[in-house]
């Protein structure tokens, strides 16, 4: 997962800016049918039965020189009422609406999402990782 612009100025501002910043409370994970880009300006599902979903991490690893982390619980988004479009991106945000994105990535295979379908990620299937 990439950074957003939002989250590149929170840390410089935190680690060498000297200006603490609060962790979200909570996070949740977004769907998108567009690259929602480092500036957040893709486009979010926006359709019947679509709502962000909570997303937590777990631990950090190390995997070679790299630091990890990944989704310690299985998302599962509710049954969707109509068409969603088709899904090409996922974002973690730190609010259940508006709020600021913080990382995001392309999914390795768009879906497309129809009435009935429902979208879930599996334990460890979502994570970003710093070099």
């Amino acid at each position: 997962m990439s950074f957003s612009n939002d989250l590149e100025a929170k840390v410089l501002r935190h680690f060498l800016g000297g200006q603490a910043q609060t962790s979200p409370s909570s996070l949740y994970l977004a769907l998108y049918v567009s690259d929602p880009t480092e500036s957040d300006t893709g486009t979010e599902v926006n359709g019947s039965g679509y709502a962000r979903q909570p997303i937590t991490f777990g631990a950090v690893t190390t995997s070679g020189t790299k630091s990890v982390i990944s989704n310690d619980a299985a998302v599962t988004f509710p049954q969707a009422g109509g068409s969603w479009g088709t899904v090409t991106h996922i974002g973690v945000r730190d609010a259940a609406s508006g709020g600021n994105l913080l990382f995001y990535a392309p999914l390795p295979i768009s879906k497309a999402i129809n009435s009935g379908d429902r979208m879930e990620f599996p334990v460890g299937s979502i994570s970003t990782n710093i070099d």
